[in-house]
């Protein structure tokens, strides 16, 4: 098996000093359409160290560290509410466009994985001039019909348990068990545990995650949901790409998705869990590629 290090030959990692934030990138620069990468809660850009090569035989592949995440910057966070612009939340989308503006970029896909797909939905929605498409990967920042679609709650709650539990004491182990709730069936690497481990260590980023989980599981978290008339609202060319053993949602979520979107596409990937990008790659490039490419 492919190291990290050996999957990202030919791709550049740097750090993007904007003025407003501090980004670590990790990027393969050419004149194809821009797919800005975007990794779900406590991840890193490494999340798609093993698509940026192939991916970037069809688009410009951007893959960033969010704020208060891996080795970006750690700014204050905003205490405005979820019916005020400028919140929390918001300040991750203002990150990457930031970022496109600090690159010359006018529009991109985006692709967003977890966390990074309810900045998907919020670039989409909010930001539809700026957004080419969006693949929407196993996705979370919904709130969908409970009549239509199944939650599952118990999930949620090992999430929290193993994400703190780690951040407290990053121990090989307790990393092991965080990265196995994201990949249950497999796929987690003695690499991957330690660059997790070398992140979550810094004294910066482990503060910054903290802070993050306490407010990702604030009881009020759901009134930063978009609900499905926003979804509905999405009117960019859209690719849901799920897995059939997503924790938390699961196939019946990307099939409401569906559903609430007009002309978006469907593929639901067998045998993986929350990280399909990385657990199956080639059949996540082939998908996404096949999207892009449908756009020129």
């Amino acid at each position: 098996m492919a190291s990290i290090h050996v999957d990202l030959l030919g791709s550049e990692t740097r750090f993007i000093d904007t003025g407003r934030y501090r980004s670590r990138v990790i990027s393969i620069d050419n004149d194809k359409v821009p797919l800005i990468l975007l990794h779900g809660g406590g991840g890193h850009a490494e999340t798609w160290s093993r698509n940026i090569a192939r991916l970037a035989h069809v688009c410009r592949p951007i893959a960033v560290d969010f704020i208060w995440h891996g080795l970006s910057s750690a700014p204050p966070f905003s205490d405005r509410g979820p019916g005020e612009r400028g919140h929390w939340l918001d300040q991750f989308t203002d990150q990457i466009l930031d970022l496109m503006d600090h690159l010359g970029i006018a529009r991109a896909v985006i692709e967003g994985e977890s966390l990074g797909g309810w900045i998907a939905y919020d670039m989409a929605i909010n930001h539809p001039d700026r957004t080419a498409g969006v693949i929407l990967n196993t996705t979370w920042g919904m709130q969908l019909d409970r009549r239509h679609v199944h939650e599952g709650d118990t999930d949620l709650d090992a999430l929290r348990a193993t994400s703190l539990g780690a951040l407290r004491n990053p121990t090989p182990d307790l990393l092991r068990k965080r990265l196995e709730w994201l990949m249950p069936l497999g796929g987690v690497t003695d690499e991957l545990v330690d660059l997790r481990r070398a992140l979550w260590s810094n004294p910066q980023t482990n503060a910054a995650l903290v802070e993050y989980y306490h407010r990702l599981f604030a009881p009020n978290i759901a009134e930063f949901y978009f609900n499905e008339d926003a979804i509905r609202t999405i009117a960019c060319p859209t690719q849901v790409l799920w897995t059939d053993s997503n924790p938390i949602h699961g196939p019946d979520a990307a099939e409401r998705l569906v559903q609430l979107v007009s002309g978006a596409r469907l593929h639901i990937m067998k045998g993986c869990a929350h990280w399909p990008q990385w657990e199956r790659p080639e059949e996540h490039d082939a998908v996404v590629a096949d999207f892009i490419t449908s756009l020129s």
